[in-house]
């Protein structure tokens, strides 16, 4: 999955997204000028490949959402995980709209996924994560993380929870180095139990990988551990959904090897398709090494995440649970801002 430079295609745009490595494309906010630019784009995109290209965007609300002026604006979930400890149905319903009002609109647009929601655990420590998480309560994030995830189903959008096995108790942003978590085994399994909830309920069809190692129990990231991710992820949480490793040109993954052996590094540990963003030189090789790769389950899996069924983005915004869902997300907004329970 690769990115492009600006509002529209260029012939080197088109001629890389061609290739038969590349299966997808994220969507920031330099491609974005407007709703009807943004559909204009995905549609050039979408008529490159037959099938489509997936198309994906980072767009969870609060300090992640790529497409503003147009869009409606989401607040960041820590506020679903205020309102939980007071209210819980309030919340969870609110989170239900959240996902479908999310969904509602990139699928206006035709973009396939949104890599949503986030999952970890507000463990007070990250600022990478931060009030991007619920809840600091594993049972509080999953059940919230549940509802969200219904609300992007029930718009056609299926779920991609991250980042497994857990980001919010380290401190460094894997995007400038690489975090270590020192913890136990046995501590972590609290970060993975909205991963289990949500598997168990069938609630999402993919994870995103956390570019942090967890010294005590492997010594690679677990993007590019086969420990994470076959005898975890795969083997004791029977998730049988698709896997990606997060952008491995960020400088957490920089020791592991040139661009094309960290590609085929995040392969083979099981990972069903990787990010390359913001480095087209890298993209390029990435591509390159990869170009006679084939994994037909990661096929399977990733063909699963294509949208489904959309409206007119006209139609969307006249309509009543459109106008329902602004509404309750802009009363939700104004409330006094409350702290977390321990």
């Amino acid at each position: 999955m690769l990115d492009i430079d600006g509002v529209a295609l260029t012939p080197a745009d088109r001629e890389l997204l061609r290739e038969p490595a590349v299966g997808g494309v994220i969507l920031f906010t330099r491609n974005y000028e407007s709703p009807e630019q943004i559909a204009d784009l995905v549609a050039e995109i979408r008529a490159l490949r037959t099938p489509p290209l997936l198309i994906a965007v980072d767009h969870e609300g609060g300090r992640v959402q790529r497409f503003r002026e147009g869009f409606s604006a989401i607040p960041a979930m820590r506020h679903l995980g205020l309102e939980y400890d007071h209210d819980p149905d309030t919340a969870l319903g609110l989170a239900r709209q959240a996902g479908w009002l999310i969904a509602s609109e990139l699928r206006a647009a035709s973009i396939d996924i949104c890599f949503a929601p986030c999952v970890d655990l507000d463990w007070g420590v990250s600022e990478v994560i931060g009030d991007r998480a619920f809840h600091k309560r594993p049972e509080a994030v999953g059940d919230l993380a549940a509802a969200f995830s219904r609300g992007l189903r029930s718009a056609g959008m299926a779920a991609v929870a991250k980042h497994f096995p857990g980001h919010g108790a380290v401190a460094a942003d894997s995007h400038l180095q690489l975090p270590v978590d020192r913890r136990e085994y046995g501590d972590i399994l609290d970060d993975m139990r909205p991963y289990e909830k949500l598997i168990n309920n069938s609630h999402i069809a993919a994870v995103m990988l956390a570019h942090v190692v967890y010294r005590e129990i492997d010594d690679m990231p677990a993007g590019f551990s086969k420990l994470w991710i076959e005898r975890e992820l795969r083997s004791r949480l029977g998730f049988g959904g698709a896997a990606f490793c997060d952008d491995l040109s960020m400088k957490a993954t920089s020791a592991y090897g040139s661009m094309r052996r960290r590609a085929k590094r995040a392969l083979e540990a099981g990972c069903d398709m990787v990010l390359v963003c913001n480095d087209r030189r890298c993209a390029e090789q990435a591509v390159q090494a990869l170009n006679d790769y084939s994994n037909p389950l990661s096929l399977v899996r990733l063909a699963r995440l294509h949208g489904t069924g959309h409206a007119l983005r006209e139609t969307l915004r006249a309509s009543e649970l459109w106008q329902q869902a602004n509404a309750a997300l802009a009363r939700w907004t104004e409330r006094p801002q409350l702290e977390l329970d321990a």
